[in-house]
């Protein structure tokens, strides 16, 4: 994975990492991935990412079941963002809906655009 050596981290150790459908190229998420969770994506076939407010590394889908298949993995042409095409098997925000980016600011209003698919009380047992 000699790519690696490719891509410019933060200070942190990180890159963030642009997570899309593939097939559809819907934007569904964006998160911080450092090294380790660059190879562990690759190595398993699943995203892996570092979560800044948690200070903790983990596996998308681990506690919800809603994970992602990777099927292909790029990086643009300063080496400093991540592109990863997925299959997404169920919601991808942790507020249940397909994409973390369901709020459109049409008319300042911050609308929902899509349906949710699952309540994250159900998931987590409490509200996001």
């Amino acid at each position: 994975m000699s790519f690696i050596n490719n891509l410019k981290f933060n200070d942190d150790g990180l890159i963030p990492a642009i997570i899309q459908e593939e097939g559809t190229g819907r934007v569904l998420m964006m998160a911080w991935m450092n090294a380790d969770s660059i190879r562990d994506t690759i190595e398993t076939g699943k995203t892996h990412f570092w979560s800044r407010s948690r200070q903790k590394y983990w596996m998308k889908g681990e506690s919800s079941g809603n994970t992602q298949q990777v099927k292909d993995v790029a990086y643009d042409c300063d080496g400093d963002t991540l592109l990863i095409q997925v299959e997404q098997i169920g919601a991808a925000c942790h507020e249940g809906y397909k994409s973390c980016f369901f709020r459109s600011v049409k008319e300042d209003a911050g609308v929902v655009t899509e349906e949710r698919l699952v309540d994250p009380e159900e998931l987590y047992g409490k509200k996001s």
